[in-house]
């Protein structure tokens, strides 16, 4: 029962070998198949193997849970995208003007709708409604990264040239076909659940059609898109209406199951994917040989990025009555040892909180080399016990789409569309804080978080919207949605802006117990470190380079470390980093055919 669908793929690589050989990179090359057709589409077993291969475009074991390295604002790292770097990337630099996996799916569904498919009705439907979702999935990328593409809906013919380069479609004809492809998946995939939450069910469906139209939705919204065939209500009735089909149906819940490492945490750190919250999930099994690897980035001074949570970012947490962080005097100058007390318990599962212990030792934040230099050390995808550092041997599976994103989606969008009751409020968002030991989170915000708004959103005028940011921020941290949601809400400028402050010190040169369990862990200097010093252990040099970490005076008293950077920042005025520029060897080929691919704004 554990050896899961995704475990499974790679025995049979060698059987699609031999049903299909194609040549497939992008729309612009002749694409030719050889294959026994009815090998794949004669039996159900046919389109099983070759279904599965479609699973291999989800994020990897490997990959899965650090999607957001370099590419957020809310977290340090050592190195950001080039996409960021000033003057580090142009036309030449895209390199993702990829359609093979595109290919395979529109291959599949031509076949499906050929002669050679002779099984029944049913068993076909539910296969295209499979391929389907996975068209979809891929266009979401697409329209999230590039805006207006191409809409391929079959496998190309060496001689449909027109059709080959054709100009981008629009976003309103990308967005409808990927609510057709999604409506007819929900319709007719069969499986209404799945071991380990590893294959699609017609939930799938559901869930990524409010993701999707969620994006679209708040994109439209707030960059102002207008004259359009849907707006942006509609697609915030679309988002909210997809999720309600999956919160109506009773199929999920929160996990509330505690164990060992909390409930919010607990949804990350097991090998079987929680059965009550994950719809999807990229599976790891120690059994299998099915493996991640996220206590090596996370832990490791050489392999990781150093990502590390932004105090700026620590400070949105709320206390456990519901009150905010912020309201308090002198906030800024509480210590790390007190500022987890009474907060949402979320905190304490993302970072190494005061109480952590690694392989049942008390263990904090690895400053000194470089792991978490802000002191907000993520352990959110990791597991706690050291063997599992530096190698790649994490067996916890990750689940990348979960009930608890649903309920955001759906609260989001009614909110958008001033609709949201008191009782949806306290169903999702209140459900959502109760988990995380919120006490007073099930009634509807009236006040605005002036730090909210002068720190993140200062467009925002609605403390419901507000407080539903705060939310999916924390909530979804690090799970790959921060930079869709920045690019949505038209919020790039964070990715620049946002400081990547650490904890508060009291002083430099004296030794610091940052936990509070008797035992020096840092002695911030801004000297080197004297070879005979008794404190050369937990030395950490601090102000010394343009570029690392500094201690940064406290307008009220002592220090604040934070992460700084040179140049390693930008978000460009025109705003062209909303979306990505068409590679300039796609329109160079588009010309020598005669036809033309136009531009994103800005990237001329």
């Amino acid at each position: 029962m554990r050896k899961i669908m995704r475990n499974n793929i790679t025995k049979h690589i060698v059987i699609l070998a031999i049903l299909v050989s194609a040549v497939s990179c992008d729309l612009t090359e002749r694409m030719q198949v050889q294959a026994d057709k009815s090998m794949i589409f004669g039996t159900e077993s046919g389109l099983a193997t070759y279904a599965r291969s479609f699973y291999e475009q989800l994020p990897s074991p490997a990959s899965a849970g650090w999607d957001e390295s370099g590419f957020c604002d809310y977290a340090a790292c050592k190195s950001m995208s080039s996409f960021f770097i000033n003057g580090a990337y142009n036309v030449e630099s895209s390199t993702s003007w990829s359609w093979g996996d595109l290919h395979d799916i529109n291959y599949f569904l031509d076949g499906l709708k050929s002669e050679y498919c002779s099984v029944d009705e049913g068993v076909r439907q539910n296969y295209e409604g499979i391929a389907r979702w996975f068209r979809a999935y891929f266009y979401y990328s697409k329209l999230t990264k590039y805006g207006e593409v191409p809409w391929i809906d079959h496998c190309l013919q060496n001689y449909e040239l027109d059709y080959m380069y054709k100009d981008r479609d629009s976003r309103d004809e990308i967005i409808a076909r990927m609510i057709e492809d999604l409506d007819f998946a929900y319709d007719h995939i069969k499986a209404t659940s799945a071991i380990g939450a590893s294959t699609l069910t017609k939930w799938c469906a559901a869930a990524l059609k409010s993701r999707v139209c969620l994006f679209e939705a708040s994109y439209r919204k707030y960059h102002n898109l207008t004259g359009m065939k849907y707006s942006a209500d509609d697609l915030f009735r679309e988002a909210a209406a997809a999720a309600n089909l999956i919160i109506s149906s009773g199929k999920f819940s929160l996990n509330m199951n505690a164990g060992k490492v909390g409930a919010y945490r607990e949804l990350f750190a097991n090998e079987e994917p929680n059965a009550q919250e994950s719809i999807l999930a990229v599976c790891c099994n120690a059994e299998s040989g099915i493996y991640s690897e996220q206590n090596w980035h996370f832990n490791s001074a050489s392999y990781g990025n150093g990502n590390c949570l932004s105090r700026a970012f620590v400070y949105t947490f709320l206390y456990r009555d519901g009150s905010r962080f912020t309201d308090q005097a002198d906030y800024s100058c509480i210590e790390f040892k007190d500022e987890f007390t009474n907060r949402d318990e979320r905190l304490a599962q993302i970072v190494r909180g005061p109480e952590y212990k690694m392989s049942g030792e008390p263990r904090v934040a690895d400053i000194a080399n470089g792991v978490a230099q802000t002191g907000y050390h993520i352990i959110k995808f990791s597991l706690d016990e050291d063997q599992f550092d530096n190698t790649n041997k994490n067996y916890n599976s990750t689940p990348i789409i979960r009930y608890a994103e649903i309920l955001l989606n759906y609260a989001e969008a009614k909110a958008e569309l001033g609709e949201l009751s008191a009782d949806e409020w306290a169903s999702t968002i209140g459900a959502i804080r109760k988990r995380a030991g919120i006490e007073d989170g099930g009634t509807l915000p009236t006040s605005l978080d002036p730090y909210m708004k002068e720190t993140f959103y200062p467009g925002v005028t609605n403390p419901v919207i507000m407080e539903i940011r705060r939310e999916r921020a924390i909530e979804l941290f690090f799970e790959g949605f921060r930079f869709d949601d920045l690019r949505r809400w038209a919020c790039g400028r964070l990715i620049q802006y946002l400081p990547w402050t650490g904890i508060h010190i009291s002083a430099l040169d004296t030794p610091v117990d940052v936990n509070g369990d008797g035992k020096y862990d840092y002695f911030f200097s801004e000297s080197a470190v004297p070879d005979s010093h008794e404190y050369k252990a937990i030395w950490v040099q601090v102000n010394s380079n343009p570029e690392g970490l500094w201690a940064v005076a406290n307008s009220v008293s002592g220090y604040d470390l934070e992460r700084k950077t040179v140049d390693g920042r930008k978000w460009y005025d025109d705003d062209r980093q909303y979306l990505y520029p068409i590679p300039g060897k796609v329109i160079r080929d588009y010309a020598a055919e005669g036809y033309t691919l136009s531009q994103n704004p800005n990237w001329e």
